[in-house]
């Protein structure tokens, strides 16, 4: 009788209702808690053995449990007792439970009643209540209380935007890393049909996810105790984020989360989901973002370059669906007299320069294979860059850390770039360039020459720009060196041609010498990048006003 001894006014009344929950015993009365309590009043009415005998109850399923029924029973015997915002959604649970709400009145309704005027007047309150209602799904869904303070969190975040009370102005931020991600989600969903600005969804996501998961993203990845833990909050975290089309989230943030979740082995589902929403935000990612995607948990080697591809892919799909649109639409507005729309093309060469010089750093690394260094360089088009001197300063350090390629190797490497699109400095440095392949050197030379005599041509004695778009005026000096440069080339080659002839008529030209020599003319002739060469496929453009091919003569030959 140590609970119930304060509530009944003489302690020689015998109780006559017994209360179980889980191991707690309830001694009490049924004259006092049947006429307050529908649930027990049918329970007693149905109970045999008359009204004077005892009756036992088990109500292990009561919501709320034992602190919640002791309440109740405060509550039917008249005692005082304290509604507080983590007890009330209990309370209210628990009131629901035993019909304890008549019409005239009942704990229901008082606990309503403080619901209304203090538990969901203020953001912390509602948050408490909100935290409260976890323990007591699914019943505190089905009543509306967590909904109710969903709302109400929802409410107070929009009225703190417009209206600021305290300093900082997102000082309601950390409020709600109290709450689950099922509940968090609730204030999502809550704050999406409120209307609200996708700031503040990326302020109430960013800062949620940033104080839930501050242990794992101090840990790296590395807590092998908690590690099954870490891996179930990652996912539950990523999985109540807002949408992409709601509120895009910083590309830094979204690599950071990425790269704990591939490091403790987060599911498929989620690793998914952080790439299309890595992929969405791409153009505003740097670097660094990317290549902490790639490392390891160490955070020392290169590892996830598959990953940086694919996401890499994902951005360009999605420019190109997107760009595929504004297509469409923009030749139905010049069918229809419009203007032309232009979509993509500045996010598309950001990310270009990107991916540049994220290959920049990884091909640094000696265990790096070419066919991952093609993929990742080569992901995005080419025709995406104005220029490719980032591309061929990636392309410069990979051959620099692996010194031992082959020729056809090294080809390979370089096929990512057009030497046709270096600037200026980049054609000047390739053509000096002694890890680039032959045909690569070549291209650049004779596209120079030829440029040369075209500006000649037209007297305008311009060459290419450092963006590779457009001819402007060079100085005489840069002309000229490249001119006695182009000279020294083919000076060498002639000098070759009459050497290998000097040869011939020294030792006779002899049947089998006279086939090798004709075999390495000809072998020499093909360096000629413009004959059907990968380097010159874009060549056939460029007209040589200077030179003229005479047609070679026809010839009889006839046995005397």
């Amino acid at each position: 009788m140590d609970r119930t001894s304060q509530w009944v006014s003489s302690p020689d009344i015998p109780a006559d209702l017994l209360i179980r929950i889980a191991d707690d015993v309830f001694p009490l009365h049924k004259a006092v808690m049947a006429p307050k309590c529908g649930y027990i009043r049918k329970a007693v009415a149905a109970a045999r053995g008359g009204a004077t005998a005892t009756v036992e109850l088990d109500l292990s399923a009561l919501p709320g449990g034992a602190d919640a029924f002791d309440k109740a029973a405060r509550y039917c015997y008249g005692a005082n007792f304290e509604i507080s915002v983590r007890n009330a959604a209990a309370l209210l649970c628990a009131a629901v439970f035993l019909d304890m709400h008549p019409a005239d009145g009942g704990l229901a309704r008082r606990v309503e009643e403080f619901l209304a005027k203090v538990g969901l007047r203020t953001l912390p309150a509602a948050v408490a209540v909100l935290r409260s209602c976890e323990g007591l799904l699914p019943v505190a869904e089905e009543i509306g209380v967590a909904q109710r303070s969903a709302d109400a969190i929802a409410l107070r975040i929009c009225n703190e935007v417009l209206f600021p009370t305290r300093s900082p102005p997102e000082w309601w931020t950390p409020e709600l890393a109290a709450l689950s991600p099922a509940s968090f989600h609730k204030v999502i969903t809550a704050l999406r049909c409120r209307r609200a600005e996708p700031e503040v969804l990326v302020a109430a996501a960013t800062a949620y996810a940033e104080l839930l998961l501050a242990e794992v993203l101090a840990a790296d990845g590395h807590a092998a105790d908690h590690s099954g833990m870490h891996r179930a909050l990652v996912e539950s975290v990523v999985a109540v984020l807002p949408s992409t089309d709601d509120a895009p989230l910083p590309a830094a943030f979204l690599c950071r989360i990425f790269h704990v979740a591939v490091t403790i082995g987060a599911s498929a589902k989620t690793c998914l989901d952080l790439e299309l929403r890595v992929a969405a935000v791409l153009d505003q990612a740097t670097a660094g973002d990317l290549l902490i995607v790639a490392l390891d948990g160490a955070g020392e080697r290169v590892q996830n370059v598959d990953t940086v591809r694919r996401i890499i892919t994902a951005f360009v799909e999605r420019e190109a669906a997107s760009a595929g649109g504004v297509k469409g639409r923009s030749r139905r507005a010049s069918l229809s007299g419009a203007g032309a729309l232009q979509g993509g093309g500045g996010a598309m060469q950001t990310v270009a320069k990107t991916v540049d010089e994220v290959a920049a750093e990884m091909a640094t690394e000696e265990s790096l294979p070419i066919s991952k260094f093609v993929g990742l360089a080569g992901a995005v088009p080419k025709e995406a860059r104005a220029t490719h001197d980032c591309l061929y300063r990636a392309v410069d350090i990979y051959l620099k850390a692996h010194p031992a390629l082959e020729e056809m190797e090294r080809e390979k490497v370089c096929s990512v770039m057009d030497p046709l699109k270096l600037s200026y400095q980049g054609r000047l440095h390739a053509s000096q360039n002694k890890r680039l392949p032959l045909q690569a050197v070549l291209s650049a030379l004779y596209y120079d020459k030829l440029k040369l005599r075209s500006g000649d041509a037209n007297g305008d004695g311009g060459g290419w720009d450092a963006y590779g778009n457009g001819v402007m005026r060079s100085s005489a000096r840069k002309q000229a060196s490249l001119a006695r440069e182009n000279e020294a080339l083919r000076s060498e080659v002639a000098r070759m041609r009459a050497y290998v002839s000097g040869m011939q008529q020294s030792k006779g030209t002899t049947g089998k010498k006279a086939g090798m020599a004709s075999l390495w003319l000809r072998t020499l002739s093909r360096l000629n990048p413009f004959k059907a060469s990968m380097w010159a496929k874009d060549t056939w453009s460029i007209v040589d006003r200077k030179t003229h091919s005479a047609k070679p003569k026809r010839r009889r030959f006839s046995i005397s």
